[in-house]
This record gives C-alpha cells, sequence and structure tokens, in this order.
C-alpha cells in the first residue's frame, strides 16, 4: 500500500508519493477502457439546445475537471469564462454571426462549403442564446506577474487542446450537450467579456440539454483500423 504521506526534494522543489486507485487485473483496464468508450461514443454535437437552467456548481465541477489537464512546465495557460448573462449572450451571438455571414458568403473556400452540407450548419447560430451556458476558453499566450513582467507560456495551443477535450468529456460525462464552435475570426469575445492583452480566444462551447425535438447529422466515426497503427 502507498503510504500518500511520503516526500522528497527533486532539484530543490517538493515531491510528493504518487497514489492512485489501482486497476492492476487486465480483465478489469479492459472493461473499464471499453466502459468509457462506450460512453464517449454517445457524445454527439448537437446544435438544438432546450434552456433549461443548469446549475453553476455542474458548470465549475466540469472546468476543474478541465483544469486537471497536463500542460507544458505546469504552466496552465487557460483561462475559462462561462457565460449566463442573457445580455453578453445576445452580443456574441450577433457577433458571431456578422463573422459567420461573412465566412458563408465568401470567406470559406466553395469544397469547405461543400464539406459542411452534411452537418447542416449555416451563419445563424440561436444556440448561443437558447443555450443557458456558454463557456469560451482562452489560451494565455504570456503570463505576467504583479510587476507587469512578462514570462513564456510553452506548448501553449497543445496544453489549452488537452484542456479543452477533457472540458468537452466533462460535459457529456455530466449529461449535458455542446458544440464546438470556433467563429473565425475571433477577437470579439476578448472584447466583449474584457479579456486582457495576454489572452487569445481558442473555442467557444454552448452547453445545456439537448432540446426534445434535436437532430444530429447521421453521420459515423471512423474505425479504429483507419485511425491507428500499433507496433508489437
Amino acid at each position: 500500500m502507498i503510504d500518500k504521506n511520503r516526500k522528497k526534494t527533486i532539484n530543490g522543489f517538493p515531491h510528493v508519493a504518487f497514489a492512485q486507485e489501482s486497476h492492476d487485473q487486465p480483465g478489469e483496464v479492459v472493461s473499464r477502457s471499453l466502459q468509457f468508450f462506450e460512453e464517449m461514443n454517445e457524445r454527439r454535437s448537437v446544435r438544438d439546445f432546450a434552456d433549461t437552467p443548469v446549475p453553476r456548481e455542474a458548470i465549475e465541477h466540469i472546468i476543474r475537471t478541465a483544469t486537471t489537464a497536463p500542460s507544458g512546465a505546469h504552466k496552465q495557460p487557460w483561462t475559462f469564462c462561462a457565460i449566463a448573462d442573457p445580455e453578453l449572450k445576445r452580443r456574441i451571438r450577433e457577433a458571431a454571426e456578422t463573422e459567420e455571414k461573412t465566412n458563408y458568403g465568401g470567406r470559406m473556400s466553395e469544397r469547405w462549403k461543400k464539406d459542411l452540407l452534411p452537418l447542416g450548419t449555416d451563419e445563424h447560430k440561436a444556440f448561443l442564446e437558447t443555450a443557458p451556458w456558454l463557456i469560451v476558453v482562452f489560451r494565455q499566450i504570456y503570463e505576467c506577474n504583479e510587476q507587469g513582467e512578462k514570462h513564456t507560456h510553452y506548448y501553449v495551443n497543445e496544453s489549452v487542446g488537452i484542456a479543452s477535450g477533457l472540458l468537452i468529456a466533462a460535459i457529456h460525462r455530466a449529461g449535458l450537450v455542446t458544440l464546438t464552435h470556433t467563429p473565425s475570426p475571433m477577437n470579439f469575445l476578448a472584447e466583449i467579456l474584457n479579456r486582457p492583452d495576454n489572452e487569445r480566444a481558442f473555442l467557444l462551447l454552448p452547453v445545456g440539454y439537448a432540446a426534445a425535438d434535436a437532430f444530429v447529422p447521421d453521420i459515423a466515426r471512423k474505425p479504429l483500423t483507419e485511425t491507428s497503427v500499433f507496433y508489437e
């Protein structure tokens, strides 16, 4: 049994004994991994939301899960902005639709728009107001101390990308739905939310319950044989 109170010093910094619930039986490892896959395989991107309220406490737990992600030099270069205020959601929707109208009107290539046809997307983003919460993920390109000195962050996109994946998984695990929305450009989000100069919008996620009459595209994920290579 691991003594969780064991400590040691490495490079002058304190370390504690690693402790995690052990599942060292092969059958149990397979069972747990399959169970999680089957749960996550039910996840879908949803564009039709109910306006049913979601407790702030649930959103807090979801964000906490995202912050367990690894990050370059443990800098944790992310900020998660959770928005329930109707006026802010309205402003975000209006700004997003303005950018998307430009995208669909000519900024996107014809091939891109053709690839989007099976998903049923367009410039209208009603879900940005209907969903009870919006979570905007910002990446911090550097950090500033209290004296205003800038310090480098490492592997920012990779770190924030991993955290965003955990965020989406946590939303699904909570019994909620979301949609990865990336209006381009996204500078309006920092302006509307009054974010500091070191933050750049990375991802916008509406979060809530699916509408009773929600539909999703009848599409399939690539099989394991097309997405992985094993070397044994």
